[in-house]
């Protein structure tokens, strides 16, 4: 833009506040974090009992972890008008949901910035944690409601697969509990050549009847959708497709092609293989 247009500074629109229904009144930095007091925009002086007009009754406070702004991490102090009715004295507060879910120690902002930060960036919780200045266990918390939310409860995500992957992952190293789950992946974008793979879910167990029972879950649509299933070598990945997906082609992924001919080759060479095991 050669000639670009300037508007007055604007505060709210810079730290996303507008969206939140908030305006800024004050700020207060300092060395380890800044601190944005702000109110509700909007007024709330009506009575959800009776309808009535409510008397202001003074405020409260209420503390909010946002998006880190200038290198440190960013807090927002909201300050909430209580309100009493003057016909049936009810009391109540301005509604602040849309700026955090109710109890909330996180705006929705700082929620959307946590899950972007450890899906896409691949943070860990505890540095997402440092950045806002919030608990390990708040910010586990509300990355997890989040992602079940917007990713896995998504009516959308299995539209347009095509192509799925099925392996198995060792994910728990005690000896207490299940330590494997299947992981299903979309291959559809490698495929297509127009992004990388994409997560679809991950079930405790690995066996035919876990690969099975999920397929049998999923809508007839999206599995007689399915053309192709990649998989390892593991019998029951290929009987549970056989079975569920009739119509789908079932073929060995390229990492375990490649496995598979190098132990031949270890074997038939009496060879140690690459990690220094005796292949027998």
């Amino acid at each position: 833009m050669l000639k670009p247009t300037f508007t007055c500074p604007d505060l709210n629109s810079f730290c996303l506040l507008d969206a939140l229904g908030l305006v800024v009144t004050g700020q207060l930095i300092r060395r380890d974090r800044a601190i944005l007091e702000c109110r509700v925009a909007e007024d709330d002086p009506w009575c959800r009992g009776c309808g009535g007009q409510g008397v202001p009754r003074g405020t409260v406070i209420r503390k909010l972890a946002h998006l880190p702004l200038g290198w440190r991490p960013t807090a927002l102090w909201v300050r909430v008008r209580r309100y009493r009715c003057a016909d049936c004295a009810r009391v109540w507060r301005q509604d602040t949901s849309q700026a955090a879910a109710p109890r909330a120690k996180l705006s929705r902002h700082a929620v959307l910035w946590a899950l972007k930060s450890v899906v896409i960036d691949r943070m860990s919780i505890a540095r997402v944690a440092a950045a806002l200045a919030a608990s390990w266990h708040t910010v586990n918390d509300a990355v997890l409601t989040a992602g079940r939310q917007l990713l896995i409860e998504d009516p959308t995500r299995f539209d347009g697969v095509k192509v799925i992957g099925v392996d198995e992952h060792c994910w728990r190293h005690t000896g207490k509990g299940s330590h494997y789950v299947t992981v299903v992946i979309d291959l559809t974008p490698v495929r297509a050549g127009i992004g990388p793979a994409r997560l679809l879910d991950m079930v405790p167990g690995r066996s035919k009847a876990v690969f099975k029972t999920w397929l049998d879950a999923q809508t007839q649509g999206f599995r007689e959708g399915i053309e192709v299933v990649a998989m390892d070598g593991f019998s029951g990945f290929k009987t549970a497709t056989n079975e569920e997906l009739p119509d789908a082609v079932a073929v060995m992924d390229p990492f375990h092609v490649v496995a598979v001919r190098h132990e031949a080759l270890c074997v038939r060479m009496g060879v140690r293989d690459p990690c220094g095991l005796v292949v027998a």
